[in-house]
């Protein structure tokens, strides 16, 4: 499956400035999936019978979709790239999916779709974690 992430990349006129391009992809690619999965298991929390005990899942999958939308666009610009804002987004991008990621692993015995969000937050902060670390 393609995201069209590489393909507007590829089409990038100037230089990445250093920038790992596989790295920085597949961020994007995480941040992408991560907003949408959290998304989806806030929704599916909404659904729940014990909603009420949720609150703070649901809360937190709304945070961590919000950055995760943020990551993957500030990501996606170049022109006057600035590494200490990127790295900035990063470090809380990869907080908000530790977080989303430790709530969901709580409820996931009990509920599938906190596994699998707590899958892709586990993804996307490994990801930004690893483009942090290619910053140098």
């Amino acid at each position: 499956m393609t995201t069209g992430v590489k393909d507007m990349l590829d089409t990038y006129p100037a230089d990445l400035g250093g920038v790992d391009r596989d790295k920085l992809i597949r961020c994007v690619e995480q941040c992408i999936a991560c907003a949408q999965v959290c998304t989806a298991c806030s929704d599916a929390c909404l659904s729940e019978e014990t909603v009420g005990e949720l609150t703070k899942c649901i809360r937190t999958n709304a945070d961590c979709a919000d950055v995760c939308t943020a990551t993957a666009a500030v990501l996606s610009r170049h022109t006057g790239y600035d590494a200490h804002v990127t790295r900035a987004i990063l470090q809380a991008c990869a907080t908000v999916c530790k977080s989303c990621g430790d709530e969901c692993e709580r409820h996931a015995d009990m509920h599938d779709h906190c596994r699998v969000c707590a899958e892709a937050c586990r993804r996307c902060e490994k990801a930004c974690n690893e483009l942090i670390a290619s910053l140098g």
